[in-house]
């Protein structure tokens, strides 16, 4: 199924559609400001590993980030940000960023793994941060694409990603045409800010 939301004038009945979806368990593909992503509740299990299956790898091998709605909810989920580095976060997010920082001990519960880190995504769509925050918890989460698959041109049109993967997900939000590029991935595990993938967005530090 998908459903088409205007970003500039959000109908709340869909995005309550789009809730009840990782409600129930479901897989969820949505816009950010990056590519179309696909995700699912983080703290069902069974949605986690549904997602793994997605993907083709196991749940335990699998590097999903999470996204939260705002800063004050990354917290729970990751250990002490030295100042240097919140900053940093603050001053490029909402933006298309992942933040790898340390994992608190729910993280690894979670993925039946070993992680000591986790991807942390607050994308500057709309779209997706009303969901995240109308949900209430944070949205495990995954590009589209296979690691080898950057840049496909399906990645970007909500009409296109329908017709490939409408029988493999739940619902996919048409948010409009997005972005070919991933997102930039930014370690800060060690307390050093390091970009590890340069992608759409430009840090400012």
């Amino acid at each position: 199924m998908i459903i088409e939301i205007n970003p500039y004038n959000m109908d709340d009945r869909l995005i309550q559609q789009a809730v009840d979806v990782l409600k129930k368990g479901g897989l969820l593909v949505f816009p950010t400001d990056s590519v179309y992503a696909v995700g699912v509740d983080l703290y069902n299990k069974k949605a986690l590993e549904n997602l793994a299956k997605y993907k083709g790898i196991k749940l335990s091998k699998a590097q999903f980030s999470i996204i939260c709605p705002n800063l004050s909810e990354v917290s729970k989920y990751v250990k002490q940000i030295d100042r240097p580095v919140f900053k940093v976060m603050k001053q490029n997010l909402p933006g298309p960023f992942t933040f790898i920082l340390n994992a608190t001990n729910e993280i690894p519960r979670l993925f039946d793994s070993n992680r000591r880190e986790i991807g942390i995504r607050i994308p500057d769509n709309p779209i997706i941060l009303k969901i995240a925050e109308e949900f209430g918890k944070p949205i495990a989460t995954t590009s589209l694409a296979d690691d080898e698959d950057e840049i496909m041109e399906y990645l970007n049109d909500p009409g296109e990603i329908y017709e490939r993967l409408d029988d493999k997900v739940d619902l996919i939000i048409d948010g409009g045409i997005g972005n070919l590029y991933a997102s930039t991935v930014v370690d800060c595990s060690n307390g050093s800010i390091e970009i590890i993938r340069q992608g759409i967005g430009e840090l400012i530090d």
